[in-house]
């Protein structure tokens, strides 16, 4: 594939190149033809400045022709008006008669004189322009032919130039030929081996379909008779067994509930300050109550502002229980998140707090504008307060709104459709954005309220201080609902991936009873499995004690034997001690008799610990011995079954996971056999289509090569008589 792609780029590169230069051989090919229309045009002009060169030179041949005959007759007149004069001094009486014909015709020939030499005059002007124009023309024409010598030399260095690129592309595009014949010949190769890796990968499948289908049949017919009930077919059954539990996901979630826990908490003490220093302010200005009575309405407002704790307060406390009930063994989402519900109701008592005080404080203010130290600026930085709390009093209205409906999935599941969660979502995404953008504009207000009210004659150091604290805590308040948003926007995404909670293959959402029972089931089956593993640990004890005491029954047989050994040994060694004793020492008999007495009570002892025990007792010890191992024996193959058959589960869960694998590896190798196949035939369309369209171009760029050659060999011809032409015109013109 990639090799074809490293084809199909290169073709692509060939195919842009080719099309640049026939972009190119197509603007020669212009270039060329309009030289030709404007050599074709000179030509014509030639002739016809030749065609009107010749009519200039006959007239001019035939106007020297004409004076050169006046001039004769001129001179003929001259010869007879001195042979008249000659005359007249001769014969007077004939001169008058003759002077009168010699005048009249000296007037006619002196008329017609001037006629001819006006003629001449005006024929010598003519002949004058006529050269001066044929010497612009020639020049014109000489400089239009340097222009085309050097547009021709430029044609040709772009003509060699194009030669050379053509012959360059010719022999990329031959070794690119070569290299992907070379790459074709690997490509077959490859196909040949894909070939037969997919044939040895289809009789592998085959085997393991084989194998896996006589399993499952195996696996199936336990599962049949073991399994009495399936009660993932049914929604209702399936929403109380236990799902899944995502510790990841309840770890982040947690962790984000501590940063909202955080910033509630710096937002409730930027709000308890607000509400604080605001009831100072209203009990200094524009009246201080430590000097004068304020008004009614600031008395009950500064009262109403006083119980702000009561209300602030158990926003941290709501939000601190929502953060204390998102543990890691718990399943928290809308349907479980009970304690969401308490916080929304301290929103809603917060809410009502805010409605109460607004009518005051907005009285407050037009109060304070109507006082007579309020100044027309003061004024409208109070109207625009005016404005922004009823703005901040709607933004805690919507976000209990958009709160309230998130409650509703873990009290009444139908008020609040799954399809409109991730609209609530964003919704208070957007509130939360609002409430910092309001929160702005109140602290730009209050900042140009406070400078303001400096400048008021009667403004007090106390005022200064209070109005600085005021602004400190809306600052604070900015920052926190600027954070609070920010960190909600962030995790937008995280809060709306995970909305609602199941078992795997549940097509309904779970309702909050269900969820409950749910998570009593998901506690019921963690102490099942604490149990199960105590059982284990108890029964795998069990297994090594009685490892351990059948190891030490047979070290106690190994001991008796070796006891019985020694008692013996000792019994023969006292045995043949006491009779050298009374052989020896028969004079002693009370003496003999003593130490005989304390050997053999010393001797029966260890005897009848051992050796002499009696029959019945020895059968009840063995037959308990055979029995315990008998036990033990059952105990550890009823652990070996039990250990096998969950092996066996496991494997039949492995085998069947194994050939749904199988069958998948097997669609997508048929997948991509077809794809190779079709690789392969396309590589060879290619291949073929690439030769093909080679040997085209290269017959199309070696016959353009040869009409661009013929057609500049017929320019330079065309120029070379341009040039003679031009060279004999200027020879003429010279000689003329």
């Amino acid at each position: 594939m990639a090799a074809a792609a490293e084809l199909q780029g290169k073709y692509q590169k060939l195919a842009q190149e080719y099309s640049k230069l026939r972009a190119q051989n197509q603007v020669l090919k212009k270039g060329v033809v309009d030289e030709q229309a404007n050599s074709a045009s000179l030509k014509e002009q030639l002739k016809m400045k030749d065609q009107s060169l010749r009519k200039l030179q006959q007239e001019m041949d035939s106007l020297t022709f004409r004076n050169q005959q006046l001039a004769k007759r001129v001179e003929l007149l001259q010869d007879e008006l001195a042979l008249s004069e000659a005359r007249g001094k001769k014969n007077k009486k004939s001169a008058e008669s003759s002077s009168q014909l010699s005048q009249e015709q000296k007037s006619v020939f002196n008329e017609d004189l001037q006629k001819k030499i006006e003629e001449n005059e005006r024929l010598h002007i003519l002949f004058f322009e006529a050269d001066e124009q044929h010497k612009r023309l020639e020049a014109e024409l000489r400089t239009r032919l340097e222009v085309l010598e050097t547009d021709a030399a430029q044609h040709q260095t772009v003509v060699d130039s194009l030669t050379r690129k053509y012959t360059d592309t010719i022999e990329k595009l031959q070794n690119d030929k070569t290299k992907l014949e070379i790459k074709s010949q690997t490509l077959e190769r490859e196909a040949k081996d894909c070939r037969l890796r997919t044939e040895e990968c289809q009789q592998q499948l085959k085997n393991l379909q084989a194998a896996l289908g006589s399993r499952l049949e195996e696996s199936l017919c336990i599962i049949n008779e073991k399994v009495p009930f399936n009660d993932t077919r049914s929604s209702r059954y399936n929403a109380l067994n236990v799902p899944l539990h995502n510790r990841r996901y309840q770890l982040k979630l947690r962790d984000l509930a501590g940063q909202a826990l955080a910033f509630v908490q710096e937002l409730v003490t930027a709000l308890l300050n607000f509400h604080t220093y605001t009831e100072q302010k209203v009990q200094i200005f524009p009246i201080d109550s430590a000097t004068d009575t304020i008004s009614p309405l600031n008395q009950k407002f500064s009262q109403y502002l006083h119980e702000n704790a009561s209300y602030v307060r158990p926003l941290e406390e709501g939000m601190h229980h929502l953060f204390e009930s998102i543990t890691e063994d718990t399943v928290t989402v809308l349907e479980t998140a009970v304690k969401l519900k308490a916080f929304s109701e301290h929103l809603a008592s917060y809410l009502g707090f805010l409605r109460k005080i607004l009518p005051y404080q907005l009285k407050s203010l037009e109060e304070e504008c109507e006082s007579s130290l309020c100044t027309a600026a003061l004024r409208a930085r109070n109207m625009e307060l005016h404005r922004d709390m009823k703005k901040l009093t709607a933004v805690f209205e919507k976000l209990h709104t958009y709160v309230s409906l998130l409650v509703l999935p873990s009290t009444k599941p139908e008020g609040l459709l799954r399809t409109n969660y991730n609209l609530v979502f964003t919704n208070i995404a957007a509130s939360l954005h609002g409430f910092h953008d309001i929160l702005k504009d109140i602290s730009k207000h209050y900042s140009q309220k406070a400078t303001l009210e400096q400048d008021v004659p009667t403004a007090t150091q106390k005022l200064i201080t209070t109005n600085d604290c005021i602004l400190s805590s809306v600052a604070a308040l900015t920052n926190g609902a600027g954070k609070i948003a920010s960190f909600f926007s962030n995790n937008l995404d995280h809060f709306t991936a995970s909305l609602s909670y199941g078992p795997k293959g549940g097509t309904e959402f779970i309702s909050p009873l269900s969820a409950e029972c749910m998570l009593q089931y998901k506690k019921k089956a963690v102490a099942y499995m604490k149990s199960l593993k105590k059982v284990q640990q108890s029964l795998e004890k069990i297994a090594r004690l009685e490892q351990e005491k059948e190891h030490w029954m047979l070290e106690a047989q190994l001991a008796k034997i070796k006891l019985e050994k020694e008692n013996q040994k000792l019994k023969n060694s006292l045995s043949g001690h006491l009779t050298e004793t009374i052989q020896e020492h028969s004079v002693l008999p009370n003496v003999a008799e003593q130490k005989k007495e304390t050997t053999e009570k010393s001797l029966r002892e260890p005897i009848r610990s051992t050796s002499l025990t009696p029959d019945v007792e020895s059968r009840e010890d063995l037959i308990k011995n055979h029995y315990m191992a008998r036990i033990a024996e059952l105990t550890s193959h009823l652990q070996l079954a039990d250990s096998k058959s969950v092996h066996f589960h496991a494997e039949c869960r492995a085998l069947a996971k194994r050939l749904s694998l199988a069958e998948k590896s097997k669609e997508s190798l048929m997948e991509e056999l077809k794809l190779a196949s079709q690789n392969i035939s396309r590589l060879q369309d290619e291949l073929m289509t690439t030769k093909r369209s080679y040997e085209d171009q290269l017959s199309m760029m070696s016959d353009h090569l040869c009409s661009m050659n013929e057609t500049l060999t017929k320019q330079r011809e065309e120029i070379d008589t341009l040039k003679m032409t031009s060279k004999g015109n200027s020879k003429k013109n010279k000689n003329r």
